[in-house]
């Protein structure tokens, strides 16, 4: 999962999202318990109750994705070469304190 500006899932996960919570409607149709349709669907009973509630207002379009909620502002190739320089830690950049973080002492961070 990518938190990218404005955070979120990427256009794949948001999918496979809205097939799990459209598997969810077919079990409030069939009146199932919040627990067994979390455990089924592997989510947690929050999930499923906010679900619910949704398709409770509307069926199962309130479950529908919204898609994304803002436009990525990096290209795939760059989301690449982030991880990339994310991957060789800190120190490759200049962060030379003991602690190994991104954060430079006395930042407050």
């Amino acid at each position: 999962m990518r938190y990218a500006q404005g955070g979120g899932l990427t256009p794949a996960e948001q999918e496979k999202l809205e097939v799990v919570r459209l598997k969810a409607a077919k079990w409030f149709e069939a009146d199932a318990g919040t627990v067994q349709i979390a455990a089924a669907l592997r989510v947690t009973d929050r999930s499923v109750r906010r679900w619910r509630a949704a398709w409770q207002r509307g069926g199962a379009a309130m479950l529908a994705s919204a898609g994304p909620m803002s436009t990525e502002r990096l290209a795939p190739t760059q989301w690449q070469r982030l991880e990339s320089e994310l991957k060789q830690g800190p120190l490759a950049h200049g962060f030379d304190d003991h602690r190994q973080g991104w954060t430079r002492p006395g930042s407050g961070c």
